[in-house]
């Protein structure tokens, strides 16, 4: 009876978690079907090694590498992979001899931090991407000004991937807040004059495109 409790406990959490917290999210019908997968299949070893022989530690093992060769065939967010992880580990808590009351309280606490940590009320206006500039920018502010005019929005943290000078390029990875104060990055002071604004600034080569 404790056993089917367990599963039951397992398979309600683990469709909170797809359907009710994930999907209307994310919007990928592929990724409900793989973390539903992942729990039935990890909880089924599970429940397995807990009635044989052959050692829990070993079996878990070995399901782990598994497990990592999944996740390294396509390249998968850092929230997919939180997914992929609550599901492992519903399964498990679902599977092992675990009291009910600490299986049941840990899966509920597994699904309510997913759902928090995943809420848009969570980094609310903070947007992230990969940008391809077509000039080369050795110079931090400027780089700030021109991904700030580019994606109109407030700077708030820049990493630089690839400075190339050859082909005049730029590969950054920004994270902003649209709607803001472009550039984000404080007026400079050039040659003793009056601070220009991030906005008013003139991004060097314009003239030479313009004519």
């Amino acid at each position: 009876m404790t056993d089917l409790v367990a599963l039951g406990a397992d398979a309600l959490m683990i469709v909170i978690l797809t359907f009710a917290v994930y999907l209307p999210r994310h919007h990928r019908r592929d990724m409900v079907v793989a973390y539903l997968s992942f729990n039935v299949g990890v909880l089924a070893v599970s429940t397995a090694l807990s009635v044989s022989s052959v050692a829990a530690g070993l079996g878990l093992g070995l399901f782990g590498v598994l497990s990592i060769i999944r996740l390294r065939s396509e390249e998968l967010s850092q929230i997919e992979t939180a997914y992929y992880f609550s599901a492992l580990a519903l399964g498990l808590l679902g599977g092992v001899d675990v009291p009910l009351g600490y299986s049941v309280p840990l899966m509920a606490l597994i699904v309510a931090v997913t759902c928090i940590s995943d809420s848009r009320w969570i980094g609310r206006g903070m947007q992230r991407q990969v940008v391809a500039l077509d000039r080369a920018y050795p110079d931090a502010a400027q780089l700030r000004a021109a991904l700030g005019e580019r994606l109109g929005g407030r700077i708030l943290s820049v990493s630089v991937q690839r400075l190339d000078f050859v082909n005049d390029t730029t590969l950054v990875e920004v994270r902003f807040r649209p709607g803001s104060r472009a550039g984000g990055a404080p007026d400079i002071a050039v040659d003793g004059r009056a601070p220009v604004p991030c906005a008013e600034r003139e991004v060097p080569g314009a003239r030479e495109a313009v004519a």
